[in-house]
């Protein structure tokens, strides 16, 4: 099982994975620096009062006139004060100076640990090593010890343990440093599109980032170099096929006055059909290599209403040719509907959709345009009383050359997607569903949410 830094999940972060793996190192070097340190005063303090104690028995084993101080229970637990006791050469005890502790004396010499009356005392035992001397018995509390060893412990472990949470949050906030870098670098990554495709700025990242953003960057001049050569392709093969196809059309229509039997008509009508869907397939691949470079037009504040109007007049002509009635819905006021957009999408987009429905609708059909006005929000659509789309093939329609069979329309299936990348660049929403009234297909363009 591969051993991973970050596990997947909520754990999966860099912020998360530094507190993870660094908040328990810390921890666990604090504690053992305590631990260490009282370990290291303990011994200190043991070392330096067992000194004291050897001294002072021995000192009193040989003045045997010197009397010590009585002491109070105070002085001993809190200050740490010795008790001195001596005895005769039998072992009766002479002199105490806290008469409460009732320790006798030790039977080998040198120190003891003893327990008495629920407490630790520690006993240094220096018997009387010369005739005329008296044995000495100093005894002192292990408690204070420990508390005096606790106490230097504590002082100096004190900077390391204030050192930790500082440590951890200056840990923190640079991971956050770290990690808005990366959004940043994420949000320059998301905004760019087929049109704007620029190099990120490695200007203040961290050099570990450094080389990911250069990748990254790389990356981006091929993608930016690969759609430019796409759309000069497809703009150089639309070029050289229109002049051959029109040619080609132009012939067809002369020819038509020789065809005079009924076979030869029919067939002759099925190269018709092939040449036109030809011509209309160039076309469109023309409007759709233009719109591809309109980005670079820029967004600019556009006049829905105005440029609803120019669309409509376009394409009246195509209208009147096969009979549909174009119609305009909606309020006749004459206020502006700005939108912040390239003008050239919203054009291809509001085009497209208008002819898309007059060419699908049957000759007497209608088609309606409705601009529709609702608490500040504003949508347009387009109605029309064709075919439809079958349900299930509505999700596919906006494909590139994608056509619904069995329409009898001779189209090149750009249409509807040359208006989604036009609505999408101009942060529309495009949706189409049929209409429950009767037959028929309406395209509604909206704000994005």
């Amino acid at each position: 099982m591969k051993w991973q830094v970050f596990p997947n999940g909520p754990m999966c972060s860099i912020r998360r994975a530094l507190m993870l793996w660094l908040v328990p190192l810390f921890l666990a070097v604090g504690t053992i620096g305590a631990v260490v340190s009282y370990w290291s005063f303990s011994r200190m303090v043991n070392m330096f009062m067992d000194e004291q104690m050897q001294q002072l028995a021995t000192a009193l084993s040989d003045n045997r006139g010197a009397q010590p101080a009585s002491l109070d229970a105070e002085r001993v637990f809190k200050w740490g004060a010795y008790v001195v006791q001596t005895y005769d050469v039998g072992g009766a005890p002479k002199v105490t100076t806290w008469p409460e502790l009732k320790l006798g004396l030790q039977a080998t010499p040198g120190f003891h640990d003893v327990e008495q009356d629920g407490r630790s005392w520690r006993v240094y035992t220096l018997p009387a090593y010369q005739p005329g001397s008296q044995a000495v018995q100093v005894v002192q509390s292990e408690g204070f010890r420990a508390k005096l060893a606790a106490e230097r412990a504590g002082a100096a472990i004190a900077p390391i343990l204030l050192l930790i949470p500082l440590s951890m949050f200056a840990l923190w906030c640079v991971a956050r440093a770290m990690s808005r870098a990366l959004q940043d670098i994420g949000r320059q990554a998301a905004q760019q599109d087929e049109h704007t495709i620029s190099e990120l700025s490695v200007k203040n990242i961290p050099s570990e980032i450094e080389p990911l953003v250069q990748s990254f960057n790389s990356l981006l001049r091929r993608l930016r170099d690969a759609f430019a050569t796409q759309r000069r392709f497809v703009q150089d093969a639309a070029h050289e096929l229109r002049t051959p196809i029109a040619a080609i059309g132009l012939q067809v229509e002369n020819m038509r006055q020789h065809v005079n039997c009924v076979e030869a008509a029919d067939r002759f009508g099925q190269l018709e059909a092939g040449v036109r869907r030809a011509q209309r397939l160039v076309d469109q691949l023309l409007r759709l290599s233009r719109q591809e470079a309109a980005g670079a037009d820029g967004p600019a504040i556009v006049d829905l209403r105005t440029q609803l109007r120019e669309s409509m007049n376009t394409l009246i002509g195509l209208a009147d040719q096969r009979g549909i009635d174009l119609g305009f819905v909606g309020n006749e006021q004459n206020a502006p509907i700005p939108l912040h957009c390239a003008a050239g999408d919203l054009r291809s987009l509001l085009d497209n959709l208008i002819e898309n429905a007059l060419r699908y609708t049957p000759e007497g059909g209608v088609v309606d345009v409705r601009l529709l006005q609702d608490q500040g929000r504003v949508a347009v659509e387009v109605v029309d009383t064709g075919p439809g789309i079958p349900q299930e093939m509505l999700p596919r329609v906006f494909d590139r050359f994608f056509r619904v069979p069995g329409n009898g329309v001779n189209g090149s299936g750009l249409g509807l997607a040359i208006a989604q990348a036009a609505a999408q660049r101009s942060g529309l929403l495009l949706t189409l569903r049929n209409r429950q009234d009767r037959s028929g297909l309406i395209a509604r363009i909206e704000a994005a949410a």
